[in-house]
C-alpha cells in the first residue's frame, strides 16, 4: 500500500470515530497524529499531555509547541509524584505506567465528551519489547497509525510534506528508560539524568541517552555522532560536568546508541531460561 493511501485510511478511521483524545508526549508519531485528528475532526478532536516526573522539561514545551502549530485544543495533566508501583521498576514498568497514564486520559476525555482515547504506537513498534501496549488493549485505547499499517519513516515522510517541525526529531522514551529494571525510579535520579542530556543537548548531539547504573553515567549517542567525543578535551569537560550532577563515574558505550538497549537483559534472561 501506498504511503498517500495509509494515510487515507488513518484519516477514515478517525473520522469515523466522530471525536478523540490523544495521548500526546510531542514526539514525532502523537504530533502527526494530533495533526491528521484536528484537520479530520477539528475542535472534536483534543491532544492530552502527561506532565510527570518521568518526562523532561523539553518535551513538554515541544508538546505545547507542536500543539499551538496545529491549533489542537491542548491538556495537560499534571503529576507530581511517580506511582509507587511504577517507581519499583519492574520488567513490566511500562504495562503499569501506560495504564494509569491511560486512564487518567481517558477520564479526561470523558469530561469533555470523547469516547475515543488514542495513542501513536506506530507499525514498527510491534517487534519491540513494548509491555505498555497490553495496558492499551485493556482499555480499549485506539492505536490508528498502526492499524492503518503507517511505520516510523512512513510518518516522518508525511509529517515533513505537512511542514511538521517533528518530521526528523530523534526518537525519544521517557526518563525511566535510562534507569535498569529493579533499580528504583527516584525524583533525585530522574532529575540528574534529564540535567545530564540537557547539557549533552546544548553541545550539539541529537541522538542519545544517558544510561544511569547507580552512580556510573553510561553515555549512548549515535554511532555517526561518537566522533564528537575524539578529544580529550572533551572527554575532560564532559566527565567534569556529569560528576558535578552527582555521578560519581562517567563512561561510554562504543557500539553506540540502540534503541531499547536495557532490554538486553530481559533478552538475555529469556534465552537463559
Amino acid at each position: 500500500m501506498e504511503i498517500e493511501e495509509k494515510e487515507s485510511v488513518l484519516v477514515a478511521s478517525i473520522e469515523a470515530f466522530g471525536s478523540i483524545a490523544i495521548a500526546f508526549s510531542g514526539g514525532v508519531d502523537s504530533s502527526y497524529l494530533c495533526a491528521v485528528a484536528y484537520q479530520a475532526l477539528g475542535e472534536r478532536a483534543i491532544a492530552v499531555t502527561m506532565d510527570s516526573p518521568l518526562m523532561p522539561r523539553s518535551e513538554i514545551d515541544d508538546a505545547r509547541r507542536v500543539a499551538a502549530m496545529v491549533g489542537i485544543p491542548h491538556l495537560i495533566i499534571r503529576e507530581e509524584t511517580v506511582d509507587e508501583t511504577v517507581a519499583a521498576n519492574p520488567p513490566d514498568r511500562c504495562y503499569y505506567c501506560k495504564r494509569l497514564k491511560m486512564a487518567s486520559i481517558s477520564t479526561t476525555a470523558a469530561e469533555h465528551g470523547i469516547r475515543v482515547v488514542a495513542e501513536g504506537s506506530n507499525l514498527d513498534d510491534l517487534a519491540d519489547y513494548r509491555p505498555g501496549r497490553r495496558a492499551t488493549k485493556e482499555l480499549n485505547i485506539a492505536s490508528p497509525l498502526a492499524d492503518a499499517g503507517l511505520s516510523k519513516a512512513d510518518i516522518r515522510e508525511l509529517s515533513r510534506r505537512r511542514g511538521l517541525p517533528t518530521w526528523d526529531k530523534p526518537a525519544f522514551a521517557c526518563l525511566a528508560s535510562r534507569i535498569p529494571y529493579g533499580d528504583r525510579l527516584d525524583t533525585a535520579a530522574l532529575a540528574r539524568i534529564e540535567a545530564a542530556e540537557v547539557y549533552l543537548r546544548g553541545r550539539g548531539l541529537r541522538q542519545f541517552r544517558v544510561r544511569s547504573h547507580g552512580d556510573t553515567a553510561r553515555i549512548e549517542v549515535a554511532p555517526e555522532e561518537r566522533r564528537e567525543f575524539f578529544s580529550e578535551a572533551v572527554l575532560d569537560e564532559v566527565s567534569s560536568r556529569l560528576k558535578a550532577l552527582g555521578f560519581f563515574y562517567v563512561c561510554m558505550e562504543l557500539e553506540g546508541y540502540s534503541m531499547g538497549s536495557l532490554n538486553k537483559a530481559i533478552d538475555a534472561e529469556r534465552i537463559a531460561r
